[in-house]
């Protein structure tokens, strides 16, 4: 059985011929297939395919001429008759820019939920991100394994990178940081002063509105804090970084060098996150006790020297160094959410921002996790 179809004029119109014998198919496309001319359309082949024998489809092109998205726009619609009717499809006779164009398309995933559909049940989503989680947790095992080697690699001065990138990523990271970690630690401590005196002033104890900014500050809220900063700004921007990296092919170009990139790329970003979260860390003590002590003079009327000493009975140096040892294992939380998130992106700009989005998330998912084990830990130590 045969059926075709023409549209257009002359000897460049577009042609389409449906050929059935027994459980296949022949499309047969010649003439040329441009959007300023006429095409056919898929009816002929949807009607083929109404018998319910086909089993397979396939292509004659060799009079096919010019062509554009036209083309490319039928040949979608063909091959999802053939889905729905379960026909399996032969590509192997279409043109080859068509076949990549075609494949292209495919790569990319329609989003899961467009405007106009209903949602999946919530059963399903838990369970979705159930199955993601257990698929991403060997891969984050493996990227510890690669990140550990990297520095035993560094410590032996045997890993690949260069320096320039180190200083570079501890100016982003450190010394452009501190304006804003400065400001937010400073309202923070103000925010905790005046959460403080409106208990302690029942009692006529306002000179205590000192202990408490001190040590939550010093133990607490200055690295907690910090990494929280850290998590929005450097965190996303190493999986920014590393996730364009990965769409322009230019980790895959570190490969093919020989080059490791765990060595070139994340184990610089660790090192500087590393260094330099416990000195924003301890920059955001002194400006939260600053921010305290603000509060504490200028709107309880304390005095300042006796805030000062109030402060300095308060806290010891095993407070600050407690901080200090948390920002530490932020830092490490942070810059593995960014730069696993970003070096297993995805090759488009969409899976760059999807990156970024998961890396802040992980980071201060990491970040509240990793406190509060450390705070029960220290407890039961007894500091």
């Amino acid at each position: 059985m045969e059926t075709s179809e023409t549209r257009g004029a002359g000897a460049a119109a577009a042609e389409l011929t449906c050929t059935r014998a027994d459980d296949a198919l022949v499309v047969r496309l010649a003439g040329g297939w441009r959007l300023a001319d006429a095409s056919p359309s898929p009816l002929a082949v949807r009607e083929a395919l109404a018998g319910g024998r086909v089993r397979r489809l396939s292509f004659e092109t060799g009079g096919l001429g010019g062509w554009d998205s036209t083309l490319l726009i039928f040949l979608r619609r063909v091959f999802d008759l053939c889905a729905r009717a379960g026909v399996e499809v032969d590509r192997r006779a279409l043109p080859s820019g068509a076949r990549r164009l075609l494949e292209l398309a495919e790569a990319v995933p329609a989003a899961a939920e467009s405007a106009g559909g209903g949602r999946r049940p919530l059963v399903a989503r838990i369970g979705d991100g159930a199955l993601a989680a257990g698929r991403s947790l060997p891969e984050a095992l493996r990227f510890v394994g690669e990140v550990t080697l990297a520095l035993g690699r560094f410590a032996a001065g045997r890993a690949r990178y260069r320096r320039a990138d180190l200083g570079w990523t501890i100016q982003q990271a450190g010394v452009r940081a501190l304006p804003i970690v400065g400001l937010l630690s400073f309202l923070t401590g103000m925010i905790l002063a005046y959460v403080g005196a409106v208990q302690l002033r029942q009692f006529g104890a306002q000179i205590f509105v000192a202990d408490l900014v001190g040590l939550a500050v010093a133990r607490e809220m200055g690295a907690l804090m910090t990494g929280i900063i850290m998590a929005g700004r450097t965190g996303a921007a190493f999986a920014a970084e590393l996730g364009t990296m990965q769409v322009n092919e230019e980790i895959d170009a570190l490969r093919t060098l020989a080059v490791d990139p765990t060595d070139f790329l994340v184990m610089p970003r660790i090192l500087a996150l590393v260094i330099m979260m416990p000195l924003l860390c301890l920059y955001a003590d002194l400006l939260g006790l600053a921010g305290g002590a603000l509060v504490g003079v200028a709107v309880m009327g304390l005095g300042a020297v006796e805030y000062v000493e109030q402060s300095r009975s308060a806290l010891a140096l095993g407070d600050f160094a407690l901080g200090l040892a948390k920002s530490a294992v932020f830092a490490v939380m942070v810059a593995f959410a960014g730069c696993f998130h970003g070096i297993r992106a995805g090759r488009s700009s969409a899976a760059v921002g999807a990156a970024t989005t998961a890396a802040v998330v992980t980071g201060i998912v990491l970040i509240v996790v990793s406190d509060s084990l450390l705070t029960v830990i220290f407890d039961l130590l007894g500091w």
